[in-house]
């Protein structure tokens, strides 16, 4: 039996994530693979540091990409703050809360829950009443832009209530890194981790994060080795530290920072603002088209993600026929509903790349198309028209 190259459609990518690749990404990961501890490749881990800081508008030094998926940042970022027989509290407003509270839990310590309906926003009042009813809380965690239900909380206020109490911060910014506002100095968030595969329109396998002074100094006092040695920052810090004298932690995943350092080049190119504006500008025009197909969006506008878009299946429709149609007919992925909105909702991305006027209309035209043929109850044929004049403003 002989096996063959693998050669995968090109698919238009619009649910949760992975987003479309930048195809200055893919030519830069095509590059010659050099050895992680080659000088050069040294000098690009430095630029990629500088290029993270940007990108986090942080002015903390450490900001590394961890050799692994968001879900690796976010495991980095706990068993480096949480120690055995710790109090954290844990915000739940989706399925990105719950793992936070399971990686609190294997890290031995106790999770004291702070729970939103999903599409809901992390309530600031129920965190200050948390935190005065529980005072030896000393870590505060939530998701900043949640991927389940496309809602965004307040992170500046939430750090700010944190604080007062005399706790730190982790913050999962996966998907808001690169296309919503994020301030992690200004806002005072202590540890942040994000993912490649989202807003910054880079293949998935690393996770950017940051840390504040103030959290480095909570790992380096620990009482307890931290758990992983692969994510152990005090080992990891010698290989992405500062100057040439790199010690072997592990080895790099060359030609993947190699995508993401492009990525974060072009970002900068962009400028961090405008790419925020250009978000905001797509949901906008496939908002407009959404509506005037007579569908309406589940996250409130004023907690509402524009990269992450949960819209509301009309009535009688088989939700997973019509993904499977766009998929089939058009090349075009995206997303279902989670947890309690599984079967309610779809998840539709602009993120990064992939957040652009072509992509918006596409999406339109074909939803319109498909759920025309199936008969659903929707106003036909007016969604493309609808977007065109948000664009045309």
């Amino acid at each position: 039996m002989s096996h063959q190259s693998f050669h995968p459609p090109l698919r238009t990518l619009m649910g949760p994530g992975p987003s479309d690749v930048n195809p200055r990404v893919l030519e830069a990961m095509s590059r010659p693979t050099i050895g992680h501890l080659d000088p050069m490749f040294v000098a690009l881990m430095d630029d990629m540091k500088v290029l993270l800081r940007y990108a986090f508008q942080t002015d903390y030094d450490l900001a590394m990409p961890v050799s692994a998926p968001g879900s690796a940042g976010m495991e980095t970022c706990f068993v480096n703050l949480v120690e055995p027989g710790d109090t954290v509290l844990v915000c739940q407003n989706g399925v990105f809360g719950g793992r936070m509270k399971e990686n609190v839990e294997r890290c031995g310590a106790t999770a004291v829950m702070v729970e939103d309906e999903w599409g809901k926003p992390v309530d600031p009042n129920k965190v200050e009443e948390a935190l005065k009813a529980n005072p030896d809380i000393r870590l505060v965690a939530f998701v900043h832009a949640e991927t389940s239900t496309g809602a965004i909380s307040d992170a500046k206020t939430l750090a700010e209530i944190a604080h007062r109490h005399d706790c730190l911060i982790i913050a999962d910014c996966v998907t808001s890194l690169g296309g919503s506002p994020l301030k992690v100095s200004e806002w005072g968030l202590d540890a942040v981790y994000s993912g490649t595969q989202k807003c910054l329109s880079c293949t998935p396998g690393l996770s950017p994060v940051t840390f504040s002074p103030a959290a480095i100094e909570r790992i380096q006092n620990r009482k307890s080795k931290v758990q992983s040695w692969f994510m152990d920052l005090n080992l990891v810090l010698g290989y992405w530290g500062g100057g040439a004298k790199r010690a072997y932690h592990h080895t790099a995943p060359i030609n993947a920072l190699y995508g993401l350092h492009e990525s974060l080049v072009i970002l900068e190119e962009e400028g961090i603002e405008n790419a925020c504006q250009r978000h905001q500008h797509n949901h906008s025009a496939l908002r407009a088209g959404i509506e005037a197909m007579g569908l309406s969006f589940v996250v409130d506008e004023a907690c509402r993600l524009p990269q992450l878009n949960s819209v509301t299946i009309p009535d009688g429709v088989d939700e997973a026929a019509v993904r499977s149609r766009l998929l089939n007919e058009y090349n075009l992925e995206i997303g279902a509903g989670l947890g309690p909105l599984a079967g309610k909702i779809w998840r539709i991305g602009l993120m990064g790349f992939a957040s652009n006027q072509t992509n918006v209309l596409l999406c339109l035209g074909a939803l319109d198309a498909v759920l025309t043929d199936m008969k659903a109850p929707i106003k036909s044929g007016v969604a493309v028209e609808a977007a065109m004049k948000v664009f045309a403003s």
